[in-house]
């Protein structure tokens, strides 16, 4: 905002993001006088003043009335770099504030979103670099219509972190049960294995949704379907993914 030409007050109100009706107010209270005018009368800013309304504008950025303001530019202990690095120093805490704020409304609208209502903190530790809500808008274009989907959202609104915990357990119990049965060499079609299918499908209906055949199905061709489901489930064994439809497939059909 600085300069070494007078300014008329509309350019200064261009400048520095004011109305010239404030600018007028600024003068008439005293707080931010022009330095001079033109032969027509209209008000001229130079460098000192456009100084003085930099000042200004920082201390009501901050919140300070105009009264205040005012008598802190006036005092003659007044020193504008010091009052520079009272600002900055303030300023830092309000972003600091404001960045606590922003963090609040993202994980309310996660909340909103994926139905769990966690610390950042805590989502880390339950379900470390997968963030559901990378997933929630797109689960919700896919299946916010259905009966499933609304009472997994109800059901999942309510659980705490020690409640995600024991479901992530369980679902990792279940994994390492498949894993085990596919070093030995057994069958994805086979009775074991469609055995933990079922498991699976309990797990699911337990904790979310009636986790019917027909949708268990669908879930399992999902999973080798979408590049990101198979590397996330592969992330507990390679080839896990693929496993897991099969089985879920033949359980499927063994009903």
């Amino acid at each position: 905002m600085e300069t070494d030409t007078a300014l008329t007050v509309g350019a200064v109100a261009r400048l520095s993001g004011v109305t010239v009706r404030t600018l007028h107010h600024y003068d008439e209270i005293g707080l931010v006088s022009p330095g001079g005018r033109t032969d027509a009368g209209y008000r001229l800013y130079g460098r000192e003043e456009m100084a003085r309304l930099q000042e200004v504008l920082f201390f009501r950025e901050l919140g300070f009335p105009l009264d205040e303001i005012g008598r802190i530019l006036e005092d003659p202990r007044y020193r504008r770099a010091d009052a520079l690095r009272r600002q900055r120093d303030l300023l830092e805490r309000k972003a600091g504030r404001l960045g606590n704020l922003i963090e609040a409304v993202d994980r309310a609208i996660d909340a909103e979103r994926t139905g769990i209502t966690m610390t950042p903190e805590d989502m880390l530790e339950v379900f470390g670099d997968f963030d559901p809500a990378d997933y929630a808008e797109e689960a919700h274009e896919r299946w916010g219509g259905t009966e499933a989907y609304a009472e997994s959202m109800r059901r999942t609104a309510s659980y705490t972190k020690q409640d995600w915990l024991r479901i992530q357990e369980e679902a990792n119990d279940i994994n390492q049960a498949f894993l085990a049965l596919m070093d030995e060499g057994a069958p994805a079609g086979g009775a074991e294995a469609m055995d933990l299918a079922e498991r699976h499908r309990a797990h699911i209906s337990r904790w979310f949704y009636d986790c019917s055949y027909e949708i268990h199905a669908g879930l399992g061709e999902m999973y080798v379907a979408d590049p990101r489901f198979t590397a996330n489930i592969d992330r507990a064994g390679a080839g896990l993914a693929e496993y897991l439809s099969r089985a879920i497939a033949a359980n499927s059909i063994r009903v």
